[in-house]
């Protein structure tokens, strides 16, 4: 699968990513499982929401 999520897209998804696991645990509440979302399309590189608009953060190759 082709990356879509750039390098500050991928900071952005980490840092959201921690929050939300960060205040599950605060809140003592399952919702920070959802923190689980940005972070791991920012392991992979791929956000399935971007595919079917055609959404790419990644800078384009100049040849």
């Amino acid at each position: 699968m082709k990356k879509n999520v750039g390098s500050i897209d991928k900071t952005i998804r980490i840092i959201l990513g921690c929050a939300v696991i960060v205040l599950g645990i605060i809140f003592k509440s399952w919702w920070g499982v959802l923190g689980l979302i940005p972070l791991l399309t920012a392991l992979f590189g791929v956000c399935p929401a971007y595919l079917p608009f055609g959404i790419s953060t990644c800078k384009k190759e100049t040849t």
